[in-house]
């Protein structure tokens, strides 16, 4: 995507050839920052504390973690402790692990002096791989806005409601909810799309507005509370949302509040889609609710806000008494029930085992 008129991707080996760099995501929207990173250590700091985030931008984040630790020790010892640690960083994203595995083992039986070429290959090719499927998922789901613009008038928009940020910046390029809204405006779709601020580190309001203001798509910033009272008001066509780890069943892992969203558009009947990369399916869980491992994160994010004073400067504020305490879920699960469907880069499935598997035969 574009920032300005200069192309960027989340991610990028440097000019040296071995240093990666990412885009500061805490530092948006009021600073555009990037940050080199230079060993295993740093990579998994990166991503524990939200500087890359996104199930997809983890997982070539993870890669990129290995190419590191291959490159100053590439002995098996290194590359388990690589792995560990950055397996470590976040719990709840499967493509952490599904991008930690597809390095390891691309690695393991090599001659130690070519790991760490392997290595950076390997996850140049993870990296293009999420391009690619992000991209198909778009033309996917470009079709469902398509549609929805058919019983529009005239010049009025399809409204979209989408959860968190599945965007650009959580992935390497394109994003997974917001590529069919990417892809509708490109093609002079009239699109809107109601961006759920997304408390409680706001990655809707800070990041996904940031995004779609730079790609010039009309939105409009709602608190996460607001979208049933839309959607009884007629006025979201279809929910888009992302997901970081989807069972084989259909039970979607998304941003907290994605379940409530779920459920008003049910009770709405406002379809309700899913946009899912296919490493981001744990085909090992059946049940979401009882199998996927919540991440519990620091009350402060919760307790603590950042954000810009009239003067310019950037400061945080404590917005809860002091001594209360705090619980910070960071994700929650859509039972497969709530799901119209899940766009993938095969085309758009029910949300099932059976709809899984006729897209993804080689799981059965």
């Amino acid at each position: 995507m574009k920032i300005g008129a200069k192309h960027y991707r989340t991610i990028w080996v440097e000019s040296d050839g071995w240093s990666v760099t990412v885009i500061d995501q805490t530092r948006l929207p009021f600073d555009f920052e990037t940050v080199t990173l230079r060993d295993v250590k740093s990579v998994a700091q990166a991503i524990s504390d939200m500087l890359v985030r996104g199930a997809p931008l983890i997982g070539a984040t993870g890669a990129y973690g290995i190419c590191l630790a291959m490159r100053a020790d590439p002995s098996d010892a290194a590359l388990d402790a690589a792995y560990e640690m950055l397996v470590a960083a976040r719990p709840t994203a499967v493509n952490l692990r599904w991008a930690l595995d597809r390095m390891r083992d691309a690695i393991r039986n090599q001659p130690p002096a070519e790991r760490a070429n392997i290595a950076y290959r390997k996850a140049a090719e993870i990296c293009e791989e999420d391009v690619a499927i992000n991209a198909a998922i778009g033309e996917h789901g470009l079709a469902l806005i398509e549609e929805a613009a058919k019983g529009k008038k005239s010049g009025e928009a399809v409204n979209v409601l989408t959860h968190c940020n599945a965007g650009w910046l959580a992935t390497v390029d394109w994003g997974t909810a917001t590529a069919p809204i990417y892809m509708a405006h490109d093609a002079g779709i009239p699109v809107h799309v109601w961006v759920d601020e997304t408390r409680p580190r706001n990655q809707g309001a800070s990041l996904t507005a940031w995004e779609l203001k730079n790609h010039g798509v009309p939105h409009t910033v709602i608190a996460d509370n607001a979208g049933g009272h839309l959607m009884q008001r007629g006025k979201v066509d279809l929910c888009i949302v992302g997901t970081d780890r989807t069972t084989a069943t259909g039970d979607v892992c998304n941003k907290i509040g994605t379940y409530l969203k779920a459920l008003a558009a049910h009770d709405n009947s406002v379809p309700f889609y899913v946009a899912l990369p296919s490493p981001t399916i744990d085909w090992t869980l059946t049940d979401g609710v009882k199998q996927i491992p919540i991440e519990e994160r620091s009350g402060k994010e919760v307790s603590d806000i950042t954000g810009k004073t009239a003067d310019g400067s950037i400061t945080s504020v404590h917005i809860v008494p002091d001594g209360t305490p705090v619980a910070n879920y960071a994700f929650d699960v859509t039972p497969a029930r709530l799901v119209s469907g899940l766009i993938t880069e095969r085309g758009i499935s029910d949300a099932s085992r059976d709809g899984l598997t006729a897209l993804f035969p080689e799981r059965v």
